[in-house]
């Protein structure tokens, strides 16, 4: 007894003496005008945005890098209509092409436009503190008073409490919007809801298995089980809602340069069982390279962003669904989960014997990138999180807005690209594997969204601004989250949130009027002069001599004017600018690349004393990126105030048509 009660004491003098220290997490407070939670694409211009307006400005990142997935794969940009992007957004891809030597460019490096991103926030002295996440959120009567962020990495560590006037939440999973108490959604609403068609369950053809292909794991037998990846279950009728979320993936970039290529090796977790659909999809479907099963877009210096194609390809569908309102722990693992799917895909594609030859050997010369992400082993660590949470706002966004049905008078932004949802599950229909949810559907013009969609309801909070997560049916959302887009919102947001300090009002209260004008008159915000731009439906600036036919697909904003070749001698349009400050201009005129154009558009440049004649050489016009045409520059001009120049396209009468669609004037040093 003795012998025990001695090894008790020791116990206890050994446990006082080498008492754990406890770390009080006693927090650090600061207090800023506007906090943004989210260093997104949109979050970056946001807060270059409310800082060049003169407010004090914190940018919280949770991970270690801006630009989100601008930043983070998607180089080859979704633009949908050039005429949908405006201001600081369209400064963005216009330093992308100052980068490669081009007026603008819409495909491009992850390392670049990171660079890019952290020189926004490095010439506004924007503050941005990275790898903080949001624990909490405290509210007040509507308000939000302020939120306590913790390190992402070591836990534990001290907290901060961020006071500020104005919060914007621009992540894309929501998170500040979530925890300040707002009305959000995820997943499909039925078409009913807002008497849409094409939301909720759609079984379609793209993106789509072809009849006949096996589910189990044995062809045929039942008792064997589904394959990976597959659901039990059953097909929900035609357009009705759920909590599924549209699939998400990786946006590879890859190179296939030698001195800067790292091979493609086993992943963690790689099991080669999940790929077996895919052998089964091509004995079906055979493809002649690696374009059947990925779509493989080309960047710069040999690179590329690979995304998602065909029915078995990079998208890891239905694996994604508790995602949106995941603990971080949670989120950890999808993330990871997604990488090794994606890895293990390229791997089993340019190594199992079993996968046709010709595609393994396209497969082999592809590699992960030396100088691309070389914080993270060369892999980017963020998730192409196409929806997550989707806040029910003033106003929601719906497909009606898209298809010009009802259109906002309070618009601070615009969409234009198709209503695009991939696929939310992998089911069995009728014996066959099928995928379900993909939708796509386009053809419409460049629509106004509405400012009431960025802010949440007036009796849940009116010092919140939410321009990623935005009120949007999902469909409707599939159309506006566009990087672009968030970028363009992200700025709209800003403004927003400096006058509704300026005015002491909620951001249900701002002066959409003086929102607007602002965002016309200073589009950079920095006090520069605007571009003048004349579209062809500008008429008060046009002077149209002869018939021209209106053409829709593949130009610049709503329409274009069109000229048939025949009888053309004598047809002209000229666009006559209003210059307000006599100087040096240069001129672009856009050019549509259609295959029914003439081989030569001439034009003529007037400077209000000469004329200069111009002659654009269809071939030589290289059209890049997800677009059918270019800006093509006509020269440099010293041009005085008035309406005294102009520059006119007209038809010379030889074979193809002429297309007068933009002319744009920039103001040179």
């Amino acid at each position: 007894m003795k012998e025990g009660k001695s090894t008790i004491l020791l116990f206890c003098l050994t446990f006082l003496i080498y008492k754990p220290t406890v770390i009080a997490r006693v927090p650090t407070v600061t207090t800023v005008d506007i906090c943004i939670y989210g260093g997104t694409s949109a979050g970056v211009i946001a807060a270059y945005t409310a800082k060049k307006m003169g407010k004090s400005v914190l940018l919280i990142e949770p991970g270690n890098r801006l630009g989100g997935l601008t930043s983070g794969g998607l180089g080859m940009t979704d633009i949908g209509n050039k005429f949908a992007v405006s201001g600081i957004s369209l400064d963005f891809y216009r330093r992308i092409g100052r980068h490669y030597g081009k007026f603008e460019q819409w495909t491009f490096e992850p390392r670049v436009a990171k660079q890019l991103y952290e020189e926004y926030v490095r010439k506004a002295n924007v503050k941005v503190i990275y790898q903080q996440r949001l624990v909490s959120v405290n509210t007040n009567g509507g308000l939000i008073t302020d939120i306590t962020i913790e390190n992402a990495i070591q836990r534990g560590t001290p907290i901060q409490v961020i006071k500020a006037k104005i919060f914007m939440d621009c992540t894309y999973e929501g998170d500040l919007m979530a925890k300040s108490g707002v009305s959000y959604t995820v997943g499909r609403e039925s078409n009913s809801t807002y008497n849409e068609t094409y939301n909720g369950v759609q079984l379609r053809n793209k993106h789509q298995f072809p009849d006949g292909i096996d589910p189990y794991k044995t062809p045929g037998v039942k008792e064997s089980g589904l394959l990976w990846g597959i659901s039990t279950e059953a097909l929900a009728p035609a357009g009705s809602g759920d909590k599924k979320v549209q699939t998400y993936n990786i946006r590879v970039c890859l190179t296939n340069a030698p001195a800067n290529r790292i091979p493609i090796t086993q992943p963690d977790d790689y099991k080669p069982e999940r790929y077996e659909l895919l052998l089964r999809l091509l004995e079906k479907k055979p493809v002649n390279d690696l374009r059947g099963i990925m779509t493989l877009s080309r960047m710069p210096n040999d690179k590329t962003d690979i995304n998602n194609n065909g029915a078995f390809s990079t998208d890891m569908i239905g694996m994604n669904w508790n995602y949106p309102e995941a603990g971080y722990d949670r989120r950890k693992d999808i993330k990871k989960a997604h990488d090794n799917y994606t890895k293990g895909f390229f791997y089993f594609v340019g190594h199992d014997s079993r996968m046709p030859e010709h595609l393994r050997n396209e497969m082999l010369e592809w590699g992960y990138p030396k100088d691309e992400y070389v914080e993270n082993n060369n892999w980017t660590s963020q998730m192409y999180v196409r929806e997550a949470r989707r806040m029910i706002g003033e106003y929601v966004m719906t497909q009606a807005n898209c298809e010009g049905k009802q259109v906002v008078a309070d618009g601070v932004g615009l969409a234009a690209y198709t209503m695009d949802s991939h696929n939310c599950q992998r089911i069995m229909v009728d014996g066959m594997v099928k995928n379900e949810g993909d939708v796509q559907i386009g053809g419409f013009d460049p629509y106004p969204i509405s400012y009431r969609s960025l802010i949440p309801k007036r009796e849940e909070c009116t010092n919140l601004l939410v321009p990623v997560c935005l009120s949007a049916s999902h469909i409707a959302y599939g159309s506006i989250r566009m990087e672009p887009v968030f970028m363009v919102l992200g700025q709209s947001s800003a403004v927003a949130a400096c006058l509704a300090i300026d005015d002491k009002k909620s951001v249900q209260e701002v002066d959409i009027y003086k929102l607007q004008k602002i965002l016309k008159n200073n589009p950079l915000a920095d006090g520069s002069n605007p571009d003048i731009l004349i579209d062809n439906a500008d008429s008060a600036n046009l002077v149209v001599k002869g018939t021209w036919k209106k053409g829709k697909k593949g130009g610049y904003g709503p329409t274009y004017l069109l000229s048939n070749y025949e009888n053309g001698i004598g047809k002209s349009v000229k666009f006559i600018p209003e210059i307000i400050k006599e100087g040096n201009y240069e001129v672009y005129t856009y050019y549509p690349k259609l295959e029914s154009g003439s081989e030569e558009t001439v034009i003529h440049v007037s400077d209000g004393n000469k004329n200069f004649k111009k002659i654009i050489t269809k071939s030589k016009v290289q059209v890049v990126g997800q677009t059918s045409g270019e800006w093509v520059s006509l020269g440099k001009y010293k041009l005085p105030g008035g309406k005294m120049a102009f520059v006119e396209i007209a038809d010379n009468g030889d074979k193809g048509d002429v297309v007068a669609d933009a002319v744009l004037f920039i103001a040179t040093e």
